[in-house]
């Protein structure tokens, strides 16, 4: 168990104090420690972990097809190779059960995260937990992140503008979505993440209407940083993006490389 004056109990305050409306913390997903080191360098305050990213970088597919042995040691590794705090894309908790989640939870939190993304999609299945479920989900969650002894920022991710078409994101699925918001930081989140949503009117609606930080995913199409930070939002995500990015840009440098 993790002391409060401990260097992890020091970040995991560090990274809940960044979480500011209108002046959001930018997470620069990264995928090992490498590349958080890289992003670190480059004048990040925090460091955060794309699920997609991590499991392209190892050769996996997304979904929890990493095996939880090697996130862990990975995180290790991303955790000691910098001096700022650490957040987990956890996806589903890597299990169904809130008995299984609240282990998981307090295994990552003790290997080092000061921070998880817990997003209410069924992992390898199809649609999104009932609220109930998810919101003792939830609660299972922060029952494990607590017994690690640190106060591990728990951002409940929300997918349902993920799971509609853009067409669809509309004030009723907003309404839908600050029902489940609402829920989720009843039950112990701590923020409250609502990745494909990009329409700036309703993302204005979530800022106002969400009892706690909103984090919005930075994807093509999205409001500009200023813009996101007007309309109120606490946290900018960057998904797989930079990843992407740099597996096309190393794609093309091979390619020349090799036609020479």
């Amino acid at each position: 168990m993790a002391h409060q004056d401990s260097e992890q109990a020091v970040h995991a305050r560090a990274f809940s104090a960044l979480h500011v409306k209108g002046n959001p913390v930018v997470l620069y997903n990264i995928w090992d420690a490498g590349s958080a080191k890289a992003v670190r360098a480059a004048g990040a305050k925090a460091i955060a972990t794309g699920s997609r990213s991590v499991a392209a970088a190892q050769g996996f597919e997304d979904g929890e097809k990493v095996p939880l042995e090697l996130v862990v040691t990975l995180l290790k590794r991303i955790v000691a190779s910098v001096d700022v705090p650490v957040t987990l894309d956890f996806e589903g908790g890597y299990g169904r059960a809130a008995e299984t989640v609240q282990e998981n939870v307090a295994r990552v939190v003790g290997a080092g995260a000061v921070g998880i993304n817990f997003e209410d999609q069924i992992v390898g299945g199809t649609g999104l937990y009932s609220i109930e479920e998810q919101s003792a989900r939830v609660r299972a969650a922060r029952a494990g992140a607590d017994a690690a002894g640190v106060r591990a920022f728990l951002n409940a991710r929300i997918d349902l503008f993920l799971k509609n078409p853009p067409e669809a994101h509309n004030d009723a699925l907003v309404a839908e979505a600050l029902q489940r918001g609402e829920a989720y930081a009843a039950a112990g989140a701590d923020g409250l993440f609502y990745p494909g949503l990009v329409d700036p009117r309703l993302i204005g609606v979530v800022c106002a209407r969400a009892p706690r930080p909103v984090n919005i995913l930075a994807k093509p199409g999205a409001p500009s940083k200023a813009e996101l930070a007007q309309l109120g939002v606490a946290r900018i995500s960057h998904g797989p993006f930079p990843y992407n990015a740099m597996a096309a840009a190393l794609q093309e440098a091979a390619k020349k490389v090799l036609a020479e």
